[in-house]
């Protein structure tokens, strides 16, 4: 567990050329709400064998009929565009480990757009199935996210097409600020769930949108009371290396099973946020995480090893939680 040493730092910006996240949950309300697929996706009250604290589990596998909190980014993108312009002639390319590529692909359908996606090597083909399904031309590149994001910026120029991305970097922040104001709505429907303040906030993070924008809007909402933990892949421990290295990183290391969170570099935008918003960087390893599955299908929260990365640090070892602790973390996707 790395404590962030920049928590309390006023005024302190990791990455000068990136703003820090929104915590205008109102303007992606107003316009997912006119969307007939959009409703909340609930709290569940839950106990743990074994342990005295009372989780609530934020669950977004049946989020807008795409089984992830994805839909929430990309689509909301897309729509506040065609607010200001026909996107109906445009192509919207991105790389994605799966999820993202699919909020992509069902804006992309609903405006009359095209869409394109990117995947790694390392992404399962029946995520590339499922964005077919929506729509979607699906294109192989590199063995990482990584790779497959530096061919999807290349084709993005080369062709003139809108690249929406969920991570950031020095020059591109305006479309991913925007997307992740689209997750505010998830936390925003946290903050009226939960029947009282958390103690502790489990947030896994990839490139670190869903973390940042929670942990703003957290924070907001709670004020510094609740201890925000972010949990990472060993594998791929881009954030907890950046706040130790007290700058951008990008680290190395093997494919991880938790492939949404599998990302190397965060992104500037949620770098910028967590450094300020975040208590503590955690680390799990895949055999961990792989093996507590199991005992989420058990309590009926069966989910990936991405998806309940977050549950699964709050449940184990590395950490002590005090007795009658509440415990807020978010079932990110489906199995």
């Amino acid at each position: 567990m790395l404590k962030n040493a920049f928590r309390h730092q006023a005024g302190h910006i990791m990455c000068p050329e990136a703003p820090f996240p929104s915590v205008d949950a109102i303007a992606p309300m107003k316009l997912l709400e006119r969307c007939p697929d959009y409703s909340e996706t609930p709290l569940h009250h839950q106990t743990v064998e074994g342990l005295d604290a009372t989780f609530f589990v934020k669950d977004e596998r049946q989020r807008m009929g795409l089984g992830s909190f994805k839909a929430l980014g990309a689509a909301y993108v897309i729509a506040h565009l065609a607010q200001q312009r026909d996107v109906s002639k445009e192509v919207f390319i991105t790389a994605s480990a799966g999820n993202h590529g699919l909020s992509v692909a069902a804006g992309a359908k609903i405006f009359g757009a095209k869409a394109v996606v990117y995947l790694s090597s390392s992404v399962p083909e029946r995520f590339a199935e499922r964005l077919r399904a929506h729509g979607a031309e699906v294109c192989r590149a590199g063995d990482d996210y990584e790779a497959s994001m530096i061919a999807a910026v290349k084709r993005a120029g080369d062709h003139g097409w809108t690249l929406l991305s969920d991570t950031s970097w020095a020059g591109y922040t305006e479309l991913p600020h925007r997307l992740m104001e689209g997750y505010l709505v998830m936390a925003a429907e946290a903050v009226r769930q939960m029947p009282e303040p958390p103690t502790h906030i489990f947030l896994q993070a990839g490139v670190g949108g869903l973390a940042a924008a929670c942990a703003a809007y957290f924070r907001t909402a709670w004020g510094d009371d609740p201890r925000i933990i972010v949990v990472e892949p060993v594998a791929a421990a881009a954030l907890h290396d950046a706040i130790a290295d007290g700058q951008l990183v990008t680290v190395s290391g093997p494919v991880s099973n938790m492939g949404r969170l599998d990302c190397k570099e965060a992104s500037m935008i949620a770098l910028n946020g967590l450094a300020r918003d975040a208590d503590d960087f955690m680390l799990m390893t895949d055999e961990y995480v792989a093996n507590a599955m199991l005992c989420l299908d058990a309590i009926g929260l069966g989910t990936t090893p991405s998806g309940g990365a977050g549950l699964v640090a709050a449940m184990s070892d590395q950490v002590d939680l005090p007795k009658d602790s509440r415990v807020l973390v978010i079932l990110s996707e489906e199995a």
